[in-house]
């Protein structure tokens, strides 16, 4: 990638932010429309999680693809095609005529998605080369979330209640045309040296094993006990395959060595767990607040907005701290308050108080706020440059995975909980376990984050990517001498 002006750095990152936004805005205006959605569509809470889970299962499946496809073919390629893909999914979605093709739509969104986030993150690493100017750089682009938290609610409420929820996907049309044009005009093309090759084998079992554990997890409380324990058998199988083939294999789709660096490991589970919490957070707030308090989508945007402005105001402030004193703070931070949330609602049934329900929110949001530039600057910061795509792509994958995980499981408790009961009635109590198991998950983040951010971890990643590069410069060295010894 060509040297660009801090004035062009700043555009390619204004650009790349546009991704986040329309990918994050769906998803947070889709959470407020659920109610109306399963009224209209008549569809249960599974139905529920699959609008939500198809979306996310197919973009961490094609995540990591997405990722190695654009090191090799070039990233502003890949990421145009993610845009144009994206948009037309979301047209299609706003056509649905069923609940079934609403899902199967979800899926062509989310193949849009796997080719913006990680390959967006990839243009900033390689945008971005001095660490701290990074580090805030991914500061910025962890406020986009926040915006799209503190945006969504309130834009999905607008457009639920005055129009109806199938105006929510075409707020992404002019976001994503604009990003394409903008993209076409000023973000360079980049590659890697050394890209990897496709690796389908690898793919089919990823497929195979976020689609079956899903499965298993969503259907679980109405399907019988021996189709559960099947699918979790092929889950099972498709994990042991993976470790067993992908060490085998010279340019493997998940390179297992990353995770022999301590904060990158951290870093990915962190995501898994930040990701499932905010996801089962939202899934229970919105059901929450329209179908047990009887809220308008508006309103109940406006209720979750206290939430979306400390993650807005935190995650810049994140991106600053990681900058200058490292990750570990935030993840502190992060994992206290997020714990801290999820035991309120849990152990006080703060939903059931107003004061209660707002400071459940802050603590959330502030919580969230700080969690996304720690994970994402520590995943492509010890990694070479080279990997930059491969290495932000398992950092993307691990968040779709964590709020795949999120919405599967808390949605089946909520379902085991109420059972044929009316919401009004069961709710609070059926949501208990859930929100203990979002407590779990803040407390996860805390105790990983004190773990993984010492001394000691800084010197596992330095081993990792030391390791890296000299496999990079064998394999180049070997490539030399078949060219050298090739006959004329």
């Amino acid at each position: 990638m060509p040297e660009l002006t801090p004035r062009h750095r700043l555009l390619v990152l204004a650009i790349c932010c546009m991704s986040l936004l329309i990918v994050s805005l769906d998803n947070t205006v889709l959470n407020v429309a659920l109610p109306s959605m399963q009224k209209e569509l008549h569809a249960s809470v599974a139905g529920l999680q699959w609008t939500i889970d198809a979306y996310t299962l197919v973009l961490a499946s094609l995540l990591m693809l997405a990722g190695s496809t654009a090191d090799r073919i070039g990233r502003r390629r890949i990421f145009k095609a993610g845009l144009v893909i994206f948009t037309i999914g979301s047209v299609l979605c706003s056509l649905a005529p069923n609940l079934e093709s609403l899902i199967a739509f979800r899926m062509v969104q989310a193949v849009g998605g796997s080719m913006l986030n990680p390959v967006a993150m990839s243009i900033i690493t390689n945008t971005f080369t001095d660490p701290r100017e990074r580090a805030r750089a991914i500061g910025a682009w962890g406020a986009v979330v926040g915006i799209s938290m503190a945006a969504g609610p309130l834009v999905g409420g607008l457009l639920v209640d005055s129009v109806g929820w199938r105006s929510i996907f075409w707020i992404n049309l002019p976001v994503g045309l604009a990003a394409l044009l903008l993209t076409w005009r000023y973000v360079p093309e980049s590659r890697a040296p050394k890209a990897r090759r496709p690796d389908p084998v690898g793919q089919l079992l990823v497929i195979a094993l976020l689609g079956s554990l899903t499965y298993a997890i969503i259907e679980a409380p109405g399907s019988g006990v021996a189709r559960t324990a099947a699918f979790g058998v092929i889950a099972v199988a498709a994990l042991l395959g993976l470790l067993w083939y992908e060490p085998r294999r010279a340019e493997p789709l998940i390179d297992l060595r990353f995770f022999r660096s301590a904060p990158f490991s951290g870093a990915t589970v962190i995501a898994v767990s930040a990701f499932a919490a905010l996801s089962g957070f939202l899934f229970l707030s919105t059901l929450y607040l329209q179908n047990v308090r009887g809220l308008d989508a508006l309103h109940a945007g406006l209720w979750m907005l206290p939430m979306a402005a400390m993650c807005f105001v935190c995650a810049p402030l994140s991106g600053r701290l990681v900058g200058n004193r490292g990750p570990r703070l935030s993840l502190l931070v992060a994992g206290f308050t997020m714990t801290a949330s999820g035991v309120l609602f849990a152990g006080f049934e703060g939903e059931t108080s107003n004061v209660s329900l707002v400071i459940g929110y802050v603590l959330f949001g502030l919580g969230f706020g700080f969690v996304n530039a720690p994970i994402t600057n520590t995943a492509v910061s010890g990694m070479p440059r080279t990997q930059a795509g491969v290495a932000a792509a398992v950092a993307s994958t691990s968040r779709q995975i964590g709020g795949t995980l999120g919405v599967a499981v808390i949605g089946a408790v909520l379902a085991s909980g109420v059972g044929a009961s009316a919401y009004r009635d069961t709710f609070v109590e059926a949501a208990r376990p859930a929100w203990w198991i979002i407590a779990g998950c803040g407390l996860a983040v805390l105790v990983l984050g004190a773990l993984t951010s010492g001394r000691w971890a800084r010197g596992t990643a330095e081993r990792t990517a030391l390791r890296l590069e000299s496999v990079e410069v064998e394999v180049k060295d070997a490539v030399g001498v078949r060219a050298q010894d090739a006959p004329a």
